[in-house]
């Protein structure tokens, strides 16, 4: 819940920002030069990008949720039992092991959402948050296609 909580007040901080940087594009281009509505533009071409950014984002995080509930409700989600450091990070040579497990299940079948979702977790796990959002990425588009 934290998670998105979080997410809510970035999310809010981002819209105060977007009008406020929208508001002094808007006022670039009311000073009517060529040199300021261009700027004006560009400044405004900020908040646009931001929005589809955080929109993106949201989205992603959503059906990350909904299929973490849909494996749930199948009894096929990975238990968090690895072992932890005093800091509450996941022990690496525990995670590299959980990792090697799931990675070879992706590769058995590499049609499978619930495959990819659990080698997610394992890359997140490991700390590759990149190859996690990755992996992540790719159980969804299977799960949309099995939809």
């Amino acid at each position: 819940m934290k998670a998105k909580q979080t997410a809510f007040v970035l999310a809010v901080v981002f819209v105060a920002y977007a009008v406020l940087i929208g508001w002094r594009g808007v006022l670039l281009v009311k000073v009517g030069t060529p040199v300021a509505v261009v700027l004006g533009l560009a400044v405004l071409v900020i908040p646009v990008i931001g929005a589809y950014l955080v929109w993106r984002e949201i989205q992603f995080g959503r059906r990350t949720e909904a299929l973490a509930r849909e494996l749930e409700a199948a009894g096929g989600l990975p238990v968090d039992d690895l072992p932890r450091r005093p800091s509450g990070r996941v022990d690496r040579t525990a995670a590299d092991e959980a990792f090697g497990r799931y990675r070879s299940e992706a590769e058995a079948a590499p049609g499978d959402w619930r495959a990819w979702f659990r080698l997610s977790t394992a890359y997140d796990a490991a700390g590759d948050r990149k190859r996690a959002r990755e992996a992540m990425r790719t159980a969804i588009a299977h799960h949309d296609r099995t939809a």
